[in-house]
């Protein structure tokens, strides 16, 4: 059982063993299992601190009269009059110093929306190929991660094609994608839900727009509907390509719109990228070039530029991870190194520092509470063999940021010793250890 799928109604897993057998069947009859039952389920499985979207209600304040308001949805529903709330935009700096919009959506469509994410996803988890993580249940990033380091360090990969999708979520092409969704469902009251909530428009502070393109970051059902998308324009068109017309082995692994294309030999690479640019055109979307490069990667990349008297293979940068090539010290073999991005590791330093001044009159072991909290979450994801270097990077420059920022609760400047710093960091600042087994390990397992 699916970890999404946990403590829902049986019938919701019989949709996908029905998809498992007959992989053409289209699914007619759905709606009717959005009942008031999976609505509470739906509820209770929100983010209880998201974003409020323009009805300006909150989790705790819709748990107040939740009984009432749920029926009053499920007979929205029921009665064909449901009609989703414009999309409230926000915007989040990225590590560039550009900005990412962010859809939010009132809380009555996060719980319809995750209500038909659970109608969905068994019987697309069927179709879904192997190579696909991103958001899908008991899948993740470090699997993704591991995926790559396996190919790279075990398999025929002698060249690496990082691509990346320009404005993926803003550019899906809301025709295909209702034309896509038609292949495996036919409840039109289904599909009615999902066009209305594709074109429902967004409000960006005063400024109301149509959406006639694109699905809201953020929103609860725009994860699986990208990865509807991705699967029929671009992963069954891959995984045929490289059966008919690849030279050599080819691996792709794909986390959403970025993906990593590991191949055997070069002019499959060249003659891929040419085909994926055309393939992608036919469906409105387009590679971001200046994030899309074939670069000579793996094993034997080292040896074959030295002998050609050509500098170091380049790296990659992939889910949060520079890959770079590297040797072994004890024997001098071949080893993919993963280290964190630098310019997203100073980006979290420079939120942190913002934080530590801002809250520098606060009680020190408040912060320390959202330090821990912080440093855990930072550290779970980046602590990977042989990042250890980054990781205490990260940990000793937090260290010096808070007691800078202590000290300057005083004018007198150090009147916050070492000491006192010493027992701050000794509760509150995780220690550098590693959270993750090499991956051949966790793939043994």
């Amino acid at each position: 059982m699916t970890q999404s799928m946990e403590g829902l109604l049986p019938r919701l897993e019989r949709l996908g063993e029905a998809a498992k057998r007959n992989k053409s069947l289209q699914f007619d009859n759905l709606f009717h299992h959005i009942n008031l039952a999976l609505l509470h389920k739906a509820f209770s499985h929100l983010n209880k601190r998201a974003a409020k979207g323009v009805d300006n209600i909150g989790w705790f304040e819709y748990q107040v009269n939740a009984t009432t308001r749920l029926a009053s949805l499920y007979q929205k529903l029921q009665a064909g009059c449901y009609k989703a709330k414009p999309v409230k935009r926000i915007w989040i700096p990225k590590a560039d110093g550009t900005q990412r919009p962010i859809g939010v959506t009132a809380i009555e469509d996060k719980i319809v929306q995750q209500a038909v994410v659970w109608l969905l996803e068994p019987i697309y988890e069927v179709d879904f190929l192997d190579f696909s993580y991103g958001f899908r249940p008991n899948r993740n990033q470090h699997q993704a991660l591991d995926a790559v380091y396996i190919a790279v360090t075990t398999k025929k990969v002698s060249w690496i094609l990082d691509a990346d999708l320009k404005g993926f979520f803003d550019t899906i092409n809301h025709k295909w994608m209702m034309k896509f969704l038609e292949h495996r469902i036919g409840d039109k009251r289904v599909l009615r839900l999902i066009k209305n909530w594709l074109t429902v428009g967004v409000i960006d502070g005063e400024v109301k727009s149509k959406s006639w393109v694109g699905t809201p970051q953020g929103a609860v059902i725009s994860p699986l509907l990208a990865n509807i998308f991705l699967h029929y324009s671009l992963d069954l068109w891959l995984h045929q390509w490289r059966k008919r017309h690849a030279r050599g082995d080819v691996y792709v692994v794909r986390y959403a719109d970025d993906f990593v294309i590991g191949l055997q030999h070069k002019s499959d690479g060249y003659q891929l990228r040419q085909a994926l640019t055309k393939r992608l055109a036919k469906f409105s979307l387009s590679l971001n070039e200046s994030k899309t490069h074939l670069i000579e990667f793996g094993r034997f990349a080292s040896l074959n530029r030295q002998q050609r008297k050509q500098s170091k293979p380049k790296t990659f940068d992939f889910l949060g991870f520079t890959h770079i090539c590297s040797v072994r010290r004890i024997d001098g073999q071949f080893k993919l190194l993963r280290l964190s991005i630098k310019k997203r590791l100073r980006a979290k330093l420079r939120h942190i520092k913002e934080v530590l001044m801002k809250t520098r009159h606060r009680s020190p072991y408040d912060v320390g509470q959202w330090l821990k909290r912080a440093l855990t979450g930072y550290f779970n994801y980046f602590a990977v063999p042989d990042n250890g270097q980054s990781i205490r990077t990260m940990r000793t420059e937090v260290c010096k940021l808070w007691i800078k920022a202590l000290r300057r609760r005083s004018q007198k400047g150090k009147s916050f010793n070492w000491q006192r710093m010493k027992g701050l960091i000794w509760m509150y600042i995780p220690h550098t250890r590693n959270r993750h087994p090499y991956p051949s390990q966790r793939f043994a397992l």
